[in-house]
């Protein structure tokens, strides 16, 4: 292959300006099929009545809407700051010389990984059927605290509570992934140096963590924000509760649904410029 090939990027291949494309003629099929597959769409969304788009802009800022899509904002942002405090917890034991500390790391993220989010979430809010009341003391002597469980796992606590420690074990993944990525010699200079602990995290691990990390941090956000649609099954009243409190009432399931879409697209597409300008900052 000459080497001016092996210095273009791979997408320039597929561009008009390429000299030698790959699919010189084939390519215009394809803007044809694109451009009748948009034009049916477009006509479908705009002269099918059923998806009622009146009722959609009805309801796009009603009130409840917008209080469950707050609802969702602030459960996304608390459950990804205790998932990514707890990951980094469980990725620095994951990297332990003790075997034993390793193996616990592991069984928590082995457990959490391979059962479904949804079953947690209902697991979490039924906990009370199994521990009714949790009490913090000395074993087999005074108890110095005591919880009712039923007043404490309220929907939005057994969310968050389950969202949380289910999005732990995957930031755990991504941050060991990341650590594992570290130039082991750097390391070896900040102990060399005589650097303590926190110091040698702060200026050395973190700023060379932090441009690896950072995207597919992101994007598991993004993925917590649509996995709180799953805790309306556990009558926690975020964005999708709130619009299916609605339809019940008043049988329009489609377009309160188109408005739920509408939200998280929203949602999504301003998270996903935030990732591109904290990704250009970080590797500054």
């Amino acid at each position: 292959m000459p080497s001016s090939t092996k210095e273009r990027p791979v997408s320039t291949l597929f561009s008009h300006g390429s000299t030698k494309s790959f699919v010189p003629r084939q390519q215009y099929v394809f803007y044809v099929l694109v451009t009748i597959v948009a034009i049916l769409l477009i006509l479908s969304l705009v002269t099918n009545a059923n998806y009622q788009w009146a009722t959609v802009a009805q309801y796009l800022l009603a009130p409840s809407i917008l209080q469950g899509l707050l609802v969702t904002l602030w459960i996304t942002l608390v459950c990804m700051v205790i998932a990514v405090v707890l990951g980094l917890i469980l990725a620095f034991m994951g990297l332990a010389q003790s075997a034993y500390v390793r193996g616990a790391a592991e069984v928590y993220i082995v457990f959490f990984r391979g059962t479904p989010l949804l079953v947690q979430l209902i697991f979490w809010y039924n906990i009370s059927a199994l521990y009714p009341n949790f009490g913090i003391g000395i074993p087999f002597g005074p108890q110095f605290l005591d919880i009712d469980l039923n007043q404490v796992i309220t929907p939005i606590g057994a969310a968050i509570m389950g969202l949380a420690l289910n999005e732990a074990a995957y930031m755990a993944e991504i941050f060991r992934g990341g650590l594992n990525g570290l130039p082991k010699g750097q390391i070896e200079a900040a102990d060399a140096l005589g650097l303590s602990g926190w110091t040698k995290v702060r200026r050395v691990v973190l700023p060379q963590l932090l441009p690896v990390v950072v995207p597919p941090t992101w994007n598991q956000m993004i993925g917590m924000l649509k996995n709180t649609s799953l805790i309306s099954v556990i009558g926690a009243s975020e964005l999708l509760y709130s619009a299916q409190a609605i339809y019940a009432r008043t049988y329009q399931t489609i377009p309160l649904l188109i408005v739920v879409s509408l939200w998280y697209l929203a949602i999504s597409i301003i998270l996903t410029i935030v990732q591109r300008r904290i990704e250009k900052a970080v590797k500054r």
